[in-house]
């Protein structure tokens, strides 16, 4: 079977801590779902449809400028910073 490795690629992400609401809204723009849950999450429009990024959550924008949530043990085993804008 072959294996196969990530291409290198640069995203963005904002950390979603539960009490940086203007900031993640600025982030995502007109990709907000519209609505905080009742639970504190924030709902995202992905290409999957609706998903909800949940206090301590990263919310990626992709290759294809498109937002998805990511849990943070994941980014951090993917991810590794190297800027800022």
């Amino acid at each position: 079977m072959p294996f196969f490795k990530k291409k290198p690629v640069v995203i963005e992400a904002v950390f979603w801590s539960g009490d940086n609401l203007p900031q993640v809204m600025q982030f995502m723009g007109s990709n907000l779902g519209g609505r905080l849950t009742d639970g504190g999450g924030i709902e995202i429009k992905t290409l999957e449809g609706t998903m909800t990024a949940n206090e301590g959550d990263w919310i990626i924008r992709g290759v294809k400028n498109e937002l998805y949530p990511c849990k943070d043990e994941v980014f951090q085993m993917t991810y590794e910073r190297i800027g800022e804008k």
